[in-house]
């Protein structure tokens, strides 16, 4: 099962290859052809040059981040498991080059990986209570109807939560643990942050027999053109980037700021978002920031970087009672202090960052108390 070599394109255009070293790194090298005019597809591990390149951490198991990004989370990967097992193919012996094969070019991003190990067809999503209901069952380890069908729908998503995917939209359901009404309560937080001066998709709730309705975000990795067809656009996560563990606390909020004006040229507008987005995370108590809820998509015709809108805002928390993600070193209760301190080390004024802060602090104020009661469910 566990090819040796993979190609990775972008947009029709060959990037370079991917092989697995004996200590089974995967390693890369950018093609001839992408050197003279080609972008470096991970800003500083990755930059344009003729080497090959070896990752040194392992927490993405033997990847560079970028790459890794393209590969599920925990659901995609229990699908992608499932499917594997319903093929007689124990998951445990296929590799990371095959895993990224099996994603091919079906992946979040513009990345795609050849050759891919096949072809998935676009699925119509179908009714959304049979579908929640097959991510229910898949939960639970209980036989599903089609692995196959799961994992073409949503086997390359990321995140936890179950999910499928149009070319457009995911479609988000709730996790076994979850409120029922979980759809209802993310577009509300999605709608607040829009209110705050967030950047955000657009979202809505796709109907439902058995709850208010199932949330649903716009993708920001595609776009419409004029022609009908898609653009596929190239992100990357913060973890990617920084080559960060995003599954334990590894990044203060100024890192996230010092990485935004570094990659968005210092401009004014970036700088600011990345910190509307660290008071809306503290005040509508949202912790599950962590580094891969954070990503930049990269414009190849002005040679620049933005933040993405925002996306998996929700009320959260985590287990250990703190941000993932901690404000001037605070990750317990950050207040007015700690987003101040952020924020001027960032370069933006004291007094523009407190009339952000307090402009937020009262938009997300009834939000975050209309949920307080979920800590009962943590």
């Amino acid at each position: 099962m566990n090819g040796d070599k993979l190609t990775v394109s972008f947009q029709g255009r060959e990037v370079g290859v991917l092989s697995e070293t004996a200590d089974h790194r995967v390693a890369f090298a950018y093609t001839p052809a992408w050197i003279p005019e080609g972008f470096p597809i991970s800003p500083f591990s990755l930059p344009v040059e003729e080497t090959v390149f070896v990752p040194s951490a392992r927490h993405f198991n033997g990847l560079f981040g970028i790459f890794a990004d393209s590969l599920p989370d925990a659901w995609g990967q229990l699908l992608m498991n499932r499917m594997l097992q319903h093929r007689g193919i124990d998951p445990a012996q296929v590799g990371q080059l095959t895993r990224l094969a099996i994603i091919g070019n079906s992946g979040m991003g513009a990345l795609s990986y050849e050759p891919a190990w096949e072809a998935w067809h676009q699925i119509s999503l179908g009714d959304l209570d049979l579908l929640a209901e097959e991510c229910r069952k898949l939960l639970n380890r209980e036989e599903t109807e089609d692995a196959d069908m799961m994992f073409a729908m949503a086997g390359s998503s990321g995140g936890a939560r179950p999910k499928v995917m149009t070319e457009e939209w995911i479609v988000k359901f709730p996790a076994s643990t979850e409120d029922p009404e979980s759809g209802t309560m993310e577009k509300e937080y999605m709608d607040c942050a829009g209110e705050c001066g967030i950047h955000v998709p657009k979202s809505k709730l796709m109907p439902s027999r058995r709850c208010a309705g199932y949330f649903a975000v716009k993708r920001f990795d595609r776009e419409r053109k004029a022609d009908g067809n898609l653009r596929r656009i190239h992100m990357l996560t913060a973890a990617a980037i920084l080559e960060l563990d995003w599954r334990t606390p590894s990044l203060d909020y100024h890192t996230l700021m010092k990485l935004t004006r570094i990659l968005c040229r210092d401009r004014q507008e970036e700088v600011e978002q990345m910190f509307r987005r660290m008071c809306f995370n503290v005040f509508a108590h949202n912790r599950d920031d962590h580094a891969k809820n954070f990503t930049y998509l990269y414009d190849e015709k002005t040679d620049q970087w933005h933040l993405s809108p925002a996306y998996d805002l929700t009320w959260s928390t985590t287990y250990y009672g703190e941000h993932t993600t901690t404000v001037d070193g605070n990750g317990r209760d950050p207040g007015m202090k700690e987003l101040l301190a952020v924020g001027k080390k960032a370069g933006l004024s004291r007094n523009r960052c407190r009339i952000i802060a307090e402009e937020i602090r009262e938009q997300t104020q009834s939000l975050a108390e209309k949920y307080s009661h979920m800590k009962d469910r943590v």
